[in-house]
């Protein structure tokens, strides 16, 4: 029997509306009450913490099958423990793309062997991500993947995008896009506008973003079937996306801890680890992204965790490429950013990451109610620290954020009633 008991912390849990100080109960891998305990059994004293629902990261790229030099499933799970994450949702941009039902039963046969955590995966919306013809839906939806998507790489042509909406719609896979246009961000390795034009780099203009965004309003709302978009970064991306929800179309959207607290000006340096897609933008662009979390055009909050070997970064940062880690410091950047400076309530950002990527992905994660998996993350939103990539459980080491000091961390986290990740022991539990 496998009984814990987490004592004196305050309890926040967006799905029911909680916020007490009270015993939260463990038994068996399912939250029970605390009555339903035996006389003895293995306590956590979380006085002073947040005792939340296991986080949930619904933008996470584990770079296997293919690229294990980067990440593996092993590496990454692991990663999102030290973060407090307990619920992954995988990327397709694998080596091969995951576009059959062959490589995501490879991935989730890896991922039963391997992962530390919960691990979900997403389908190609494109044969081999090429944007040319669809992928299999209904054999991937037999998989059992949780949403399709090309990310990092858009579908250009409209009219295939519709038929990906339509088809999509048929096995209620909900669809998640990165949204670039590509003609007008060719060849563009940081956002277009002053610093691109003193640095001499080629300019990836807002405008490549929004108006993909607003192709996938549009098309949300002629079929009705929901749409997801990703790394959101423009303001006129959050106007675009807030004017259609008034209209009741189906499009939700994420903001990513580097876009939330980075700009275009931090490529002074050329340092590659501040290269990313969508790029790096601009104080206003921050501004709308906090409005609309705020205010609730953007839902949730992801990572977009993108592992690269040293070797891939140390180039020119033009040869580099794209992406940074996130899932070690991602809950401690939006603690840090949007609860301590910009006063955003922690009810709200725990309801980003959890209910809401958890409700979008018809996940069963996200709650502290009784009869719920017990997966569970203890958070010391006061704890300062200094990030140290060295330290990092991921394979990879290209963050921007070595050397930062961030307000808020996570202590604890739990997967099923097990401890996966302990701070305070330094430890990380074997698979689940």
């Amino acid at each position: 029997m496998n009984a814990l008991l987490i004592k004196n912390g305050r309890v926040l849990d967006p799905a029911s509306q909680e916020d007490a100080i009270r015993p939260l109960a463990i038994l068996d891998g399912k939250i029970v009450s605390p009555s339903a305990l035996p006389s003895s059994c293995q306590t956590l004293d979380a006085a002073g913490h947040l005792v939340v629902p296991g986080l949930v990261d619904i933008h996470v790229h584990l770079r296997e099958p293919g690229r294990p030099d980067k990440e593996t499933i092993e590496t990454g799970t692991m990663a999102a423990a030290h973060g407090g994450y307990t619920s992954i949702v995988a990327m397709p941009n694998t080596q091969p793309p995951a576009d059959s039902a062959s490589v995501i039963a490879w991935a989730k046969q890896r991922a039963a062997e391997k992962a530390v955590v919960n691990v979900f995966f997403t389908g190609c919306l494109s044969q081999g991500m090429k944007g040319e013809a669809l992928a299999s839906y209904g054999s991937l939806k037999k998989a059992g993947v949780v949403a399709l998507t090309d990310d990092g790489q858009c579908i250009q042509s409209a009219e295939l995008m519709r038929r990906a909406f339509e088809y999509a719609k048929m096995f209620d896979l909900p669809i998640l896009d990165h949204c670039q246009e590509a003609t007008l961000s060719d060849g563009g390795v940081m956002n277009e506008g002053y610093w691109s034009m003193i640095l001499g780099l080629p300019g990836w203009p807002a405008i490549a973003e929004e108006m993909m965004i607003a192709r996938n309003a549009l098309l949300s709302e002629m079929t009705g079937h929901p749409v997801h978009c990703q790394h959101v970064t423009t303001a006129g991306g959050v106007r675009i996306i807030r004017e259609a929800k008034e209209r009741g179309v189906k499009i939700s959207g994420e903001a990513t801890p580097h876009h939330l607290t980075l700009t275009d000006a931090s490529v002074e340096g050329y340092d590659t680890n501040y290269k990313m897609n969508p790029p790096l933008r601009t104080p206003r662009d921050i501004q709308a992204l906090v409005e609309g979390l705020r205010d609730g055009t953007l839902e949730i909050l992801a990572s977009d965790h993108a592992p690269h070997c040293s070797f891939e970064k140390e180039v020119e940062f033009q040869e580099a490429p794209f992406g940074i880690l996130g899932l070690e410091t991602q809950i401690a950047i939006y603690l840090d950013c949007l609860y301590h400076k910009h006063h955003i309530p922690l009810m709200e950002i725990i309801r980003k990451t959890t209910v809401n990527p958890a409700r979008l992905l018809k996940l069963d994660k996200g709650t502290l109610s009784e009869g719920a998996d017990a997966d569970v993350t203890i958070l010391d939103p006061d704890m300062e620290w200094v990030v140290n990539a060295n330290e990092f459980a991921s394979k990879s080491r290209n963050t921007p954020y070595h050397g930062t000091t961030l307000k808020g961390r996570a202590v604890v986290t739990i997967v099923a009633g097990r401890i996966v990740f302990d701070l305070e022991n330094k430890s990380t539990a074997a698979k689940v």
